[in-house]
């Protein structure tokens, strides 16, 4: 059975546009491959710890304490689930011009050594591959074109940090200017989930088809 991660991370609850548009994505993909398994893990409502001091190296180094050996006890839960999913999709609202810290929480705890990305000849190594990842970016201006973009340090920081551990097959999904009012906000969303619909195609969708 094919399995979908969702990763929710705005702090907005149910008037989240990332999230309406995930949901979205997720049922788009149903109709895909409607045998698929569905795995949610909201960083918002239930925030991955931040990592410190006395946690750190249950991710980067060997643990030896109890709150060490937690970090890396939830470190493998993220992993498992990350590694087992044929398809994430991943709602990231833009906060501050980059993501939420409760998703940069994630990454912290999924991108280790020796586990999803190794170093070799110098080079790093990603060691998670054959996986699709749709990414939904909710932004209050317009940061896809114009003077702003350069201030976007969501999207190139999100490809980065994925193609560390060897995830490249991504898609980004814009929901732009939904801090201008109703109707804008409206508009975001269709011209969103049109895009959803243009993408998420048999051809698409073809590793999660049910075996």
């Amino acid at each position: 059975m094919s399995k979908i991660l969702v990763i929710n991370s705005s702090l907005s609850g149910g008037t989240s546009v990332s999230r309406t548009l995930a949901e979205d994505a997720v049922q788009r993909l149903l109709e895909v491959a409607p045998n698929a398994e569905i795995i949610y893990r909201d960083v918002g409502d239930a925030a991955i710890p931040h990592l410190t001091s006395s946690t750190v190296a249950g991710i980067r180094a060997v643990a030896e304490t109890q709150a060490e050996l937690a970090a890396q006890a939830l470190s493998d839960e993220l992993i498992a689930e990350l590694k087992a999913a044929d398809v994430v999709v991943i709602g990231a609202p833009m906060y501050n011009f980059s993501i939420p810290s409760t998703l940069r929480a994630w990454f912290d705890h999924v991108l280790r050594p020796r586990v999803t990305f190794a170093y070799k000849d110098g080079s790093v190594q990603g060691l998670l591959q054959n996986k699709r990842v749709i990414v939904i970016e909710s932004r209050g201006g317009i940061y896809s074109e114009g003077p702003t973009k350069a201030m976007d340090f969501q999207e190139p920081y999100l490809k980065t940090l994925l193609g560390f551990i060897g995830i490249t097959d991504i898609s980004f999904v814009h929901a732009e200017k939904v801090g201008s009012g109703a109707e804008s906000r409206e508009k975001a969303l269709m011209t969103a989930k049109s895009q959803l619909a243009n993408m998420i195609t048999p051809d698409f969708m073809g590793v999660l088809h049910s075996s």
